[in-house]
């Protein structure tokens, strides 16, 4: 049974409560019982000391590297429950990063060299990898100074990747990567291509010799794994990037979102939180009858069972600030842009009575890009803001 949406509360002093329903918020904003503290998501404060008697809630989160399932559960009823899905662009961003980085040192007439700056902090994580685990850790935190949590249960993965891919691997085997006893990456291409090229299927001559290939680029996300290269004739790569051959090659499984939960697995026993596995939610879930979703899979980590539940809820992970570079003659210093609009991508506006929904604003915040057409600022008539979905 699905119930309807609740409104978060705080006390006097600022600390959650149980949520409440619209009808009762409304009644205590009218009384001047409470006061509007947000309004996306809902939340209200008291003005009056009370009670404050709290149930026992309790929150699942089904991690992933793409989606994040969560679910807060009483005894009775579910509270909230969603899915957040994560933006996947920290390394294209980085890729910005070091292209703005590079521009400004080849600027300087000289720079003082530096040595120590290389240095890995204990616990230092891939900044990809940081990223999506710190959004786990502010999507718990943000959860908790809405509802008065108690318990936080995790689903983690321990996936051994070497046994994926070859399952008669045993004992010192493990400490023998796939390029053990070979020269190089080349030399390891050569061996598992028979010498053979993966497009045309001939091996090399003095005219024409080989070339490693990356099946997945860079700029999507490949990796230099050898499992991401493959053994190409020159003149064969040349053919396969003019004629767009890319889907003659084949795309070996990269592991990413296995190599991120092996990870994040430690980091979130450090912290104290209650670890199930996929297999245990797999069982209940089919116990209960569900159907496989990362909300669904939330709903049982926390222990969920006949509770009433609650519509799901959709959240994007939205970046704040953009890296841009101001045309500052003296020194063309790049900076964080900080500046933001009231009109926000994915808000809905309203221009003659038609409802649109907006891309972003332009050309100094004067005019509001949709996705069907562009409009002045001045034009709108109303403003939806759906920075609920939203997330940062």
């Amino acid at each position: 049974m699905r119930v309807s949406t609740n409104v978060y509360v705080l006390n006097k002093r600022g600390k959650p409560l149980m949520p409440c329903s619209p009808r009762k918020a409304r009644v205590l904003i009218k009384e001047n019982k409470a006061k509007v503290i947000k309004n996306y998501p809902f939340v209200i404060q008291l003005t009056e000391s009370t009670g404050e008697q709290i149930q026992e809630c309790s929150l699942g989160i089904d991690s992933g590297a793409k989606n994040v399932g969560f679910s807060v559960i009483t005894d009775k009823k579910e509270i909230v429950s969603g899915t957040l899905i994560l933006d996947q662009k920290t390394s294209e961003r980085l890729t910005e990063k070091k292209m703005y980085r590079r521009n400004r040192r080849n600027r300087l007439w000289y720079r003082k060299p530096r040595f120590n700056n290389r240095k890995k902090s204990d616990g230092w994580l891939p900044p990809s990898v940081q990223r999506k685990f710190n959004t786990h850790i502010s999507l718990i935190n943000k959860l908790k100074k809405l509802i008065p949590i108690k318990r936080v249960t995790v689903e983690v993965g321990n996936f051994d990747i070497q046994k994926i891919n070859n399952p008669e691997i045993e004992g010192v085997e493990y400490q023998q990567g796939d390029l053990f006893g070979y020269r190089n990456i080349k030399n390891f291409l050569m061996h598992r291509e028979n010498g053979k090229c993966q497009l045309c299927g001939k091996e090399s001559s003095k005219d024409n010799k080989f070339h490693i290939h990356h099946i997945i680029s860079r700029k999507d996300g490949g990796t230099n794994s050898q499992k991401n290269l493959a053994l190409l004739h020159e003149k064969c790569h040349k053919k396969l990037h003019k004629q767009n051959l890319y889907n003659l090659l084949k795309k070996n499984k990269m592991y990413k979102e296995a190599t991120f939960m092996n990870i994040i697995k430690s980091k979130f026993q450090e912290l104290g939180f209650n670890l199930v596995y996929g297999y245990e939610t797999f069982v209940k879930r089919n116990i209960l009858g569900l159907e496989k979703t990362h909300y669904n899979d939330a709903f049982v980590i926390s222990g969920g069972s006949n509770q009433k539940r609650v519509f799901p809820i959709i959240l994007k992970q939205k970046h704040r600030n953009n890296r841009v570079l101001q045309l500052n003659r003296k020194g063309f210093k790049p900076s964080i842009r900080r500046r933001r609009y009231a009109i926000q991508p994915g808000d809905f506006v309203f221009i003659n009575n038609k409802k649109h929904t907006t891309s972003g604003c332009y050309n100094l915040g004067t005019c509001v890009r949709c996705v069907d057409k562009n409009f002045g600022i001045k034009k709108i008539e109303k403003i939806f803001h759906t920075k609920s979905i939203y997330f940062s």
